[in-house]
């Protein structure tokens, strides 16, 4: 009886939780969840200072000067005296080609002048003779007559010596090839040995100056109009600045600060497009010529421009957009205008934005257009 008395006990009391427990659902008792605050995000303001566009060509580098080095007479190479690609001063011996026929030739000349010199002095001891026996009646005028014409003559053979020697000094220091400019020369295009000059003029190599460098590059009709209406005109007297330049190599990331010193007068109509060139420093000999480079120039000048961190812009069908934080901690898509891309990976803001509006730069993706959110402020980008 006991036994069953106790398990009657628990029983009941088993019932009596349940029960209350029933009470307390059928009553509302169960306690209500507060909803969570606003998410966390990072805002700034956008940054404002002067900032000039720029724009980039892209271009392929020439040498400054270029010169071909040809055989300017016919004969044997004889000699080579560089080393290939190696930098060369003007007036280095770059070849020699054998000079023997050529010292011939001008010691032939030489005696030949000798000659003319001494047919001249008799010619002229002659006419002298002449003229004084005609004075006396000795010889006859048309004797005088003839001494002059001989006179003039050997004076005219005198002159062809001289020029014949001339040429022919001139030939044999065409035997020596120097180099016509400082520069980069190529290597030799032939050997020791060869007969060079027979026919043409043998290209033997070629030197050029590639320092400074140029680039050549094509811009549209509408940069150049546009440059010069600010400049007011390429005739402008008051325009006496230079218009500053940036090469760029991209496979190295080389940058060199040049100028502008050249423009086609002319566009061209199938292009709509004018020749522009650039002449940059390269004492260092980092660009050749022939390379693909890009070309900085400057262009127009923003003035309290609006800059943004280029991370927190977006991108979607309607366009580049900002989640701007607004009245009452609302998140909005603003559509915005961009411009270029800054150095400090900061993106120029040509409309849609004001200066002072806050734009979420960390928590993007707790952001949604219409939703409140908690901001935390990084300062003033001005």
């Amino acid at each position: 009886m006991n036994r069953q008395h106790g398990a009657l006990a628990r029983t009941s009391g088993w019932c009596a939780i349940a029960a209350i427990a029933v009470l307390m659902i059928g009553c509302g008792g169960q306690p209500e969840v507060a909803p969570p605050p606003p998410p966390e995000v990072t805002v700034a303001t956008p940054q404002v200072r002067d900032v000039t566009v720029f724009s980039e060509f892209v271009g392929s580098t020439e040498a400054y000067q270029s010169v071909e080095v040809r055989a300017r007479v016919q004969g044997f190479l004889d000699r080579v005296a560089f080393e290939p690609s190696s930098f060369v001063r003007k007036g280095q011996l770059l070849f020699v080609i054998e000079p023997e026929p050529f010292e011939a030739l001008r010691d032939r000349a030489a005696a030949n002048l000798k000659s003319a010199e001494a047919g001249l002095r008799r010619a002229e001891s002659d006419l002298d003779r002449l003229e004084q026996a005609v004075r006396t009646n000795a010889v006859s005028q048309q004797e005088v007559t003839r001494a002059r014409a001989e006179r003039d003559q050997a004076s005219a053979a005198l002159l062809e010596a001289e020029a014949a020697l001339t040429d022919a000094e001139i030939q044999l220091e065409y035997t020596t090839i120097e180099s016509p400019l400082d520069g980069l020369v190529s290597r030799n295009y032939v050997d020791v040995g060869n007969l060079v000059g027979a026919g043409e003029a043998t290209l033997l190599t070629t030197v050029r100056r590639i320092d400074p460098i140029y680039a050549y590059f094509e811009v549209s009709e509408r940069y150049v109009a546009q440059a010069l209406e600010q400049r007011g005109g390429h005739k402008n007297p008051d325009r006496t600045e230079e218009v500053p330049a940036t090469l760029l190599l991209e496979e190295t990331g080389l940058e060199i600060e040049g100028r502008i010193d050249s423009l086609e007068n002319t566009v061209d109509a199938a292009t709509g497009t004018i020749r522009l060139r650039g002449v940059f420093p390269n004492s260092d000999a980092k660009i050749f010529p022939g390379f693909f480079v890009r070309v900085r120039l400057p262009g127009e000048l923003y003035e309290d421009a609006l800059l943004v961190e280029e991370t927190a812009l977006g991108t979607d069908l309607g366009g580049r957009y900002l989640m701007v934080v607004g009245e009452g901690d609302v998140v909005e898509r603003r559509y915005v205008e961009p411009g270029q891309l800054q150095d400090d990976n900061t993106r120029l803001i040509l409309s849609g934005l004001e200066a002072g509006e806050r734009y979420i730069t960390r928590g993007l993706q707790w952001a949604r257009p219409g939703m409140p959110v908690t901001p935390k402020s990084t300062g003033s980008g001005s």
